[in-house]
């Protein structure tokens, strides 16, 4: 992909912590893999990078805008309750939230809450790139829910356009 060159890329990849029993057939970011600007890691295998300038993605933490834009991101991907889990072994990396975004996938657990603002995994990655001023082309070409997440998002019209806010 021309927009995937490394000679392009300035700033750290965005780390994906998988949880093993993240099924890749529900996984909505298994197609980001093999993309030079992200980085896939099987828990609990360590990162095999520094992390002393990435931020984690999470709740509870100041929000995520365009000043951590020079910061790498940590993304914890599983359920709910497997990313839960997971966070303890990167509680020294600091935490950003993102604003309110409304989710197009369809919540369908019965067994445990979602937390009400919850995306799936490829969502809140879109809105982090977005307001971290990365490309977001191609980041949601596999998302079954793409089109309803952007429109109802109001981001329908400037998809590939990496922007300050959500």
């Amino acid at each position: 992909m021309a927009d995937q060159d490394s000679a392009e890329i300035r700033w750290p990849p965005t780390v994906m912590v998988v949880h093993p029993r993240e099924r890749p057939s529900k996984c909505t970011v298994e197609p980001l893999r093999g993309r030079e600007d992200f980085l896939f890691v099987r828990f609990p295998t360590k990162v095999p990078i520094p992390l002393d300038r990435y931020i984690r993605l999470g709740m509870g933490g100041p929000e995520l805008s365009e000043s951590d834009s020079d910061r790498g991101l940590l993304v914890l991907d599983g359920t709910w309750k497997l990313a839960s889990r997971m966070e303890p072994f990167y509680s020294d990396l600091p935490v950003r939230s993102l604003p309110a975004v409304i989710t197009a996938y369809p919540r369908v657990s019965q067994l445990y809450q979602d937390p009400e603002d919850g995306l799936a995994t490829i969502e809140a990655v879109y809105v982090a790139h977005r307001l971290m001023r990365r490309p977001v082309s191609g980041l949601l070409d596999h998302y079954h829910w793409k089109d309803q997440f952007l429109e109802l998002n109001g981001w329908a019209a400037d998809q590939n356009v990496p922007v300050a806010g959500p």
